[in-house]
């Protein structure tokens, strides 16, 4: 069954246009200019029931724009979406039924309440019966790991403990399709990969729909199915996440401490980003040259005290996404 519809769906934004000195203010105030910005041209896709879906693209290329107007925020200015068979800008009182959603910038957590009181309000929101909210509370404390902080103020809570109070709050109906905007930003590795086993867990479990925007490469590995990328507002890319890396995540940084300064270093597939002192920063090219190879070279080499592999920001996966389907159109 379809989760969601969208079919050319656009978002247009009409600004008024300053204009220099007092006579282009007076003008500006009896006849203003205006200028219109694309938000978002139209797109389409469809995402299924169950699925796990990463909406990608760089800021300011139309992923919270779209993700308002499926949620009912925002009004398009053309096409049409449906979300579990609602249209969201029309019928929005009946979707929030139905849907559920995190904005890692924005709280639906009360600050100086404990979250307790705001699940106990949402319960209430909606209409859920005594003993069913009980029930799914237990479930969600239990699933999250948020019980020592459950009656401690939203204000003293870490970032990590926030966002999985957030989270758990905006399953608590249950809903069937969940909004993930940014769920892991700003987050230590722990606190990002308790989050992403308990989203993973309520997908499996309950066949809940994600949609997901994250600019962290692993909340798309280990929680999406499928990727999306957008870009200037237009999808440039609908791929299977396995088909995505294969293609595009051919790329990863191995930052090291060594025991005494690094020499040269020169290995096919390796680059060089930074060596100064002990601190060595290595781009790898995974596709020419596996990381165990690289390891093994460099251990042989040099006595090492500390090593961290890392995927490269996605903004830079999108700019070379962006840059390759260019090529390959022209």
């Amino acid at each position: 069954m379809t989760a969601l519809t969208v079919e050319g769906l656009a978002k247009r934004f009409v600004t008024k246009h300053k204009q220099e000195g007092l006579a282009g203010s007076m003008r500006a105030l009896l006849r203003p200019q205006t200028k219109e910005k694309i938000a978002v041209h139209p797109i389409a896709f469809t995402v299924q029931e169950g699925e796990s879906v990463a909406f990608l693209g760089p800021n300011g290329a139309g992923k919270s724009t779209t993700i308002k107007m499926l949620t009912g925020i925002l009004h398009p200015s053309e096409g049409y979406a449906e979300v579990l068979g609602l249209c969201p800008w029309k019928e929005r009182q009946r979707l929030a039924y139905g849907i559920g959603s995190v904005f890692g910038q924005k709280s639906q957590l009360w600050y100086h309440l404990p979250a307790s009181d705001s699940f106990e309000l949402m319960s209430r929101i909606y209409e859920m019966g005594r003993e069913d909210y009980r029930r799914r509370r237990s479930e969600l404390v239990e699933r999250f790991g948020i019980g020592p902080y459950l009656h401690m103020p939203v204000r003293r809570l870490s970032l990590g403990e926030r966002m999985r109070c957030e989270i758990a709050a905006a399953l608590l109906h249950r809903p069937r399709v969940v909004f993930l905007d940014e769920p892991t930003i700003g987050l230590d590795v722990i606190a990002k990969q308790t989050i992403r086993e308990a989203i993973l867990e309520m997908n499996r479990e309950e066949g809940t729909t994600l949609f997901i925007t994250s600019h962290d490469s692993g909340d798309v590995e280990q929680l999406c199915d499928r990727a999306i990328v957008i870009n200037y507002g237009r999808i440039i890319l609908d791929d299977p996440v396995p088909e995505m890396k294969r293609k595009y995540l051919t790329y990863k940084r191995i930052r090291l401490e060594l025991e005494e300064p690094a020499e040269e270093i020169e290995l096919p597939g390796v680059e060089v980003l930074r060596a100064g002192g002990t601190a060595l920063e290595l781009g790898v090219r995974t596709e020419e040259v596996r990381i165990e190879e690289v390891l093994g070279a460099i251990v042989g080499r040099f006595r090492v005290k500390d090593v961290t592999i890392e995927d490269p920001p996605m903004e830079e996966v999108i700019s070379f996404i962006y840059g390759k389907l260019g090529k390959e159109g022209g």
